[in-house]
């Protein structure tokens, strides 16, 4: 019989600036697609990421302490992004125009190979939600 397979998530928030803006377009046209995203000082959000692994429920009756995945994200991840403008202060999205689904896709390149490193553990879900009422979820490439 194979394991039961469990998933998990692990809840982080974290503020940040940023601005929406494609160097290969005009003003006008950065103004026409991203509206008031595109105010050349930027604008901020208090994102809150989730974090989902998916994996068997091992002997210990878990799949993954989820300590251990606080301390990842709060390790790896939120010192990088929190209250910094995601367009000059990250250097994983150096180049990337910071949607939230640019973000979310980086954030998991970020997160994925450490999550591999607990046995038997995949990243299987990011959402980031950049207010109550929007969120982006990512399931990876694969997906």
């Amino acid at each position: 019989m194979s394991p039961v397979e469990v998933e998990i998530t692990r809840a982080e928030e974290f503020s940040a600036s940023h601005r929406l803006h494609d160097p290969r377009l005009s003003e006008a046209e950065n103004r026409r697609l991203y509206g008031i995203c595109n105010n050349p000082n930027g604008h901020g959000h208090n994102y809150e990421l989730e974090v989902s692994v998916r994996g068997p429920v091992a002997e210990s009756g878990m799949v993954m302490n989820l300590t251990d995945l606080m301390a990842l994200l709060r390790e790896l991840v939120l010192p990088e992004v929190d209250h910094k403008h995601l367009n000059h202060d990250v250097p994983f999205l150096d180049g990337v125009i910071p949607t939230a689904e640019n973000v979310a896709i980086a954030l998991w390149r970020r997160i994925e190979p450490e999550i591999r490193r607990f046995d038997g553990c995949r990243l299987s879900r990011l959402r980031l939600r950049e207010s109550r009422s929007s969120w982006v979820e990512y399931r990876g490439a694969g997906a």
